[in-house]
């Protein structure tokens, strides 16, 4: 077998592996040379820095459905995968880190670069987070790992000292302590029990305003949520999470619920009398029905996540394309007035849309450089999506193909992501075009760097479209929003003022297309060059930082402790505009 890399490597193999991102360092090294002696078969992704590989390892799940693996050396290399491996964590996303550590000799000594990791990594991969302290372990614990990260959809961690690495592996004997593994894994079917399912259909048949909030967990199961919606004449709204899920062209869509989302799914959840909860954990319980005021029953295969944002009457416990297929023949079809309702709710909140991305910006409005990718996106197109004011307009404006994948950091909503999310599919499915959405602050926090690795690897590409759009509003607008409407204070330039960066010129240095583009007529003249282009390119939208991040059927405090903070900064552009979104907002309600 050779030395426990190799064996390391192997095992990755055994467990279809093809690709581990990661950045060198020496205490990876023989694990390094044992990658290299494989790369025909394991390809090694060198990221610009750890915390992208974590983020690349997460997207690569996302995207592909299998384990990301990544990959570091102790110390610093250790630590910058956290927040990568935190967003597998809490968006519940199979990842294996694998990480060096300084020779078992040296261990408590306070030597170079030691950290105490499992104590880093107990939380982050509380699923299973172990050291390989001998040869013999390392089939045991690296099959353990992927079980337990496949099992349980979250990120576990391996480390290896860096002797440990080279030692060689002995043949494995039939005796106590020596624990024989397989890499081998399976999930089961899981479908709730009868007399669950039976008072499930009570509930939901005895419905008349039935609204289902649809998240990540209904993945694949979007024929049989339709077919729900159409029995019980139900709307639905979903969760960002959820978001490609449903084909949001469909009358019964009324989009991404929550802070960042649609007047719709705001007037669809505030007026249901009947809940079904498909595959969401969604944490923005203030825009939920109050508690109350709608009977629920809630699906989902993890059974902690029953019950934990909104009380629940009927838990089921269960795959959703499995259990809506089992519910429903229990259904009864019925006339509800209210599915008329639910259609004159998206009609106007279509129209909201429309008057707010018809708004001018100085220069560009950024809903409008958003929605205008709509109806332009290929069928084959894959979107990562970064954290701020970029992920309200693409849960808002974006009608994404049906079958068309995005992905981001939604619970962890941690900045930067995009980029790697970006690369990552792109690497998966080379042949497919991406677009990636991302702020100026995201950018500059960690997408130019990553813009390096895109341009060093589009030539292999056999589709070279890889679209990065910047939305250039020298802001850290979603703060600044929030600082306005949480605190009723003013923006903090000290704090939110992104510095002037030319995007553009920067990706023509990298050998990629650069676009700028700061007048409404150029908009869509933009998008069809970036996504005919030869190579990959960088969309350098120059936005108005003062078009306003206003909640859907936003309070009059809300409002005021805005108006409050925008005062003080003499924002009268700002001001203008939040008063013109909630009046389109309040006149289309009428």
């Amino acid at each position: 077998m050779g030395n426990v890399a190799d064996g390391i490597v192997g095992r990755l193999r055994a467990w279809g592996t093809h690709r581990v991102f990661g950045y060198a360092g020496d205490g990876v090294d023989p694990l390094l040379a044992a990658l290299a002696r494989v790369e025909e078969d394991i390809e090694f992704v060198s990221a610009r820095h750890e915390e992208m590989a974590a983020f690349m390892a997460t997207g690569h799940a996302k995207y592909t459905g299998e384990v990301g693996v990544c990959l570091a050396t102790q110390g610093p290399g250790a630590v910058h995968l956290l927040a990568g491996l935190y967003d597998a964590k809490l968006d519940s996303t199979p990842v294996v880190s694998i990480v060096g550590h300084v020779v078992t000799t040296a261990q408590g000594s306070g030597y170079q670069q030691e950290v105490e990791l499992p104590t880093l990594f107990k939380d982050v991969c509380a699923q299973y987070v172990q050291t390989v302290s001998a040869p013999e372990q390392l089939e045991a614990v690296l099959d353990n790992a992927f079980r337990t990260a496949i099992a349980t959809s979250s990120p576990t961690c391996v480390i290896v000292p860096h002797d440990i690495q080279q030692a060689e592996v002995p043949e494995q004997e039939h005796t106590h302590g020596i624990v024989p593994s397989a890499p081998v894994t399976a999930l089961p079917r899981v479908i709730p029990p009868e007399e669950d399912l039976d008072r499930a259909a009570r509930l939901l048949n005895s419905g008349q305003r039935v609204a289902l909030l649809v998240g990540q967990g209904a993945a694949g199961a979007a024929p049989e949520v339709a077919k729900v919606v159409e029995r019980l004449g139900a709307g639905v709204a979903t969760s960002l999470l959820g978001k490609p899920v449903v084909d949001e062209s469909l009358p019964w869509a009324c989009g991404v619920m929550g802070h960042l989302g649609t007047t719709a799914a705001a007037d669809l959840l505030a007026g249901c009398d009947t809940l079904l909860i498909v595959g969401s954990n969604d944490p923005w319980t203030e825009f939920y029905p109050a508690p109350g005021q709608a009977r629920a029953v809630q699906i989902d295969i993890n059974a902690r996540n029953l019950g934990a944002k909104y009380p629940v009457e009927v838990a089921l416990a269960g795959d959703a394309t499995e259990t809506l297929r089992a519910l429903l023949p229990r259904l009864t079809e019925s006339e509800r007035p209210w599915r008329r309702e639910v259609e004159d709710m998206v009609t106007t909140w279509r129209q909201v849309a429309q008057d707010r991305c018809a708004q001018p910006g100085q220069p560009l409005n950024p809903q409008a450089v958003i929605a205008t990718l709509s109806g332009r996106l290929p069928a084959d197109a894959q979107v990562a999506v970064d954290v701020g004011s970029v992920v309200y307009w693409y849960a808002r404006f974006l009608r994404l193909p049906a079958g068309v994948p995005a992905h981001l950091s939604s619970t962890l909503a941690c900045m930067g992501s995009a980029m790697p999310y970006g690369l990552a599919a792109k690497l998966a499915h080379p042949d497919r075009p991406v677009v990636a959405l991302a702020g100026d602050g995201a950018m500059q926090m960690s997408g130019n760097a990553e813009l390096i690795t895109v341009a060093s690897r589009w030539r292999d590409w056999a589709d070279p479209r890889f679209v990065v759009l910047v939305l250039h509003n020298g802001d850290l607008a979603e703060v600044s929003w929030e600082q306005r409407e949480m605190e009723g204070d003013p923006r903090f330039p000290a704090s939110q003022d992104v510095p002037a960066f030319p995007f553009a010129d920067y990706a023509r240095m990298l050998g990629l297309e650069g676009i700028r583009i700061d007048r409404p007529e150029d908009i869509d003249g933009a998008w069809t060059t970036a996504l005919t282009a030869d190579r990959p390119t960088v969309i350098e939208a120059v936005v108005d930082p003062a078009t306003p991040l206003l909640p859907p059927r936003a309070t009059q405090s809300q409002i005021e402790q805005m108006l409050t903070g925008l005062t003080q900064e003499n924002n009268d552009r700002a001001a203008e505009q939040l008063r013109a979104q909630r009046t389109h907002e309040g006149d289309q309600r009428q």
